[in-house]
């Protein structure tokens, strides 16, 4: 008998360019000058980086959403 375990996920690292560090949050966002509303790109944040990487976006006037990195999400 065996047992078809999910392949573990691989963390997700931070999109702070020079980061290395394992990802906990996630900052959805989207530039509205060329993308529709139901077009949004995805961002991943260590602690340290969260609040520069939405201050970066929401300076654009980007609208941007931020929320925990779930586990499942991390190997996207």
């Amino acid at each position: 008998m065996s047992l078809d375990l999910p392949e573990p996920v691989a963390p997700a690292t931070c999109s702070r360019a020079g980061c290395r560090a394992d990802a906990a949050w996630r900052i959805d966002w989207r530039n509205p000058r060329i993308h529709s509303a139901d077009r949004t790109k995805t961002w991943v944040a260590c602690d340290a980086h969260r609040d520069y990487l939405r201050e970066f976006l929401a300076a654009r006037d980007f609208p941007v959403e931020v929320g925990p990195l779930l586990p499942s999400e991390a190997g996207r």
